[in-house]
């Protein structure tokens, strides 16, 4: 009978020491796969974590761009960008050409870039050789180029309206770093055109002062915020002729409507790449009897490429080099 109980004890004793054994096993395991559960949700995390410190979220003109967070590789596929970049001392990995190369008075300040092709419509597999972290597009530009475009990198499309000006500029000193650069240039300009308008006072109170362009053998006009007009009649704040009133962005002028406006200042650009089958365009309009019989060329008043005829008007390179130009000239 003791042996039996013995044996009853001792197969308790078993049975006991199993179940703890099991437990503790389940225990372990249910403990290793919730470290494991949690192991794999800090890994995710982590992850997640570094794959959006990969990217950044732009705002330029109300709309939101995503771009990697190092934007070192810019390509600048509009002058208007090129044109600001001289101006901060960013270098664009990729440019524009203009007859190919880079425009002359764009070179010193982006001679290391190299060239994407033209304005109208840039060279994708040039682009993708390049491997951009952003492209600086145009909004000019044809829907399908943009189209393009966005399938190699994000394209902003850099505005070309000299509204927007102080907008480009902090928009690309964001991406190249900088920022504060690009805040001294904007308050720099706003004085020195205060000082200028103070420097000119009232003797254009009463005057007609336009900026024309030749373009395709023909005059341009533009509207009052369009190319470098936005220096004259709202930096400057001179008086807006009713020709430019009337006009909406860029329309062609007669010479019979420039008689009739009679301004006393004329600005004329001309560039010869503009005009590749008219080179004799400038001499013909300079000498046009109904030309020379206006206010301003009789004065004396005509200022031919008062800065480089390529500069695209609305931008920080454009307004503080016109603004000079048009100081200096107008104060004569």
């Amino acid at each position: 009978m003791k042996k039996r109980n013995y044996w009853l004890a001792g197969a308790s004793a078993i049975l006991a020491l199993s179940l703890t054994a099991c437990g503790n096993e389940n225990k372990e395991s249910s403990t290793s796969e919730g470290q494991a559960k949690t192991e794999q949700s800090d890994s995710n995390k982590e992850a997640k974590a570094n794959n959006e410190s990969k990217t950044q979220t732009i705002t330029y003109l109300g709309k939101k761009y995503e771009l990697p967070t190092k934007t070192d590789r810019i390509v600048a596929a509009s002058l208007e960008s090129m044109e600001d970049a001289a101006v901060l001392g960013v270098k664009p990995v990729g440019v524009l050409e203009v007859g190919g190369s880079i425009p002359e008075y764009l070179k010193r300040d982006l001679d290391d870039a190299s060239l994407i092709g033209n304005k109208m419509e840039p060279n994708n597999e040039a682009i993708v050789k390049l491997k951009p972290d952003v492209i600086l597009g145009s909004s000019k530009f044809q829907e399908s180029v943009a189209s393009n475009l966005n399938k190699i990198q994000t394209m902003i499309p850099y505005s070309h309206l000299s509204e927007n000006w102080e907008e480009n500029l902090r928009l690309l000193g964001k991406l190249s770093n900088k920022e504060s650069e690009a805040d001294k240039v904007i308050s720099d300009y706003q004085k020195d055109a205060k000082d200028a308008t103070d420097k000119l006072g009232g003797k254009l109170k009463n005057k007609d002062v336009l900026v024309l362009r030749i373009r395709q053998g023909s005059l341009a006009i533009y509207s009052k915020d369009v190319y470098l007009n936005s220096v004259l009649y709202e930096d400057l704040g001179l008086k807006v002729p009713a020709i430019v009133e009337e006009t909406e962005a860029q329309a062609e002028l007669s010479l019979e409507a420039l008689a009739n406006a009679n301004p006393d200042y004329i600005f004329l650009q001309f560039e010869s790449s503009e005009n590749p089958d008219n080179a004799k365009a400038l001499d013909e309009t300079l000498n046009n009897p109904i030309f020379k019989s206006v206010k301003a060329a009789k004065a004396n008043h005509v200022f031919v490429n008062a800065i480089d005829p390529l500069a695209q008007g609305g931008t920080a390179w454009s307004k503080v080099r016109f603004l000079d130009a048009a100081v200096d000239n107008l104060s004569k």
